[in-house]
């Protein structure tokens, strides 16, 4: 007796190979590039007020800048990510206030927290230090671009 094989109708394997590969890509690209609170990520050529600042040019706003906070709403050693505005701002020394953009350099996602010194990125851990916005442990490898601030009295504004 004599037995042949004939493939059942329907999808080539490679096919359903390939479909359920791709699946599992979107899945990782949209990990890697979404965050937790349902905000996107700015993409580097967004030209939005933290670009313009951090490239010494003005979007056109109110002569003063865009408030951000009050010097005391910024804690010695920490700082506040401004999601909105796309900028955080720290306090590494007593009456320093230094920004950097709050875009991660790894893949573009925001950073979310600093503590401890550090401004801290939740989709892939990178963290980069609150004096000069240089890496601190990666993925990452380059530094936040820092932006543009103004400091008068107690008011914090984006320049």
């Amino acid at each position: 007796m004599t037995v042949s094989f004939q493939p059942a109708s329907g999808p080539a394997r490679r096919t359903v190979v390939a479909a359920a590969g791709a699946a599992g890509l979107a899945v990782a690209l949209t990990a890697c590039g979404g965050s937790d609170d349902g905000a996107t990520a700015a993409p580097a050529e967004s030209g939005g007020a933290a670009d313009d600042a951090a490239n010494g040019g003005g979007s056109g706003g109110s002569a003063g800048g865009t408030p951000l906070a009050s010097t005391a709403d910024i804690p010695e050693g920490g700082g506040k990510v401004f999601a909105d505005q796309r900028v955080v701002v720290v306090q590494p020394s007593a009456g320093e206030f230094k920004a950097y953009s709050a875009t991660c350099t790894h893949q573009g996602c925001a950073v979310k927290s600093v503590s401890d010194g550090l401004i801290n990125c939740p989709c892939h851990n990178s963290n980069f230090s609150v004096t000069d916005g240089s890496v601190s442990s990666g993925p990452a490898t380059e530094p936040l671009p820092e932006v543009r601030i103004t400091v008068d009295g107690d008011s914090i504004t984006l320049a």
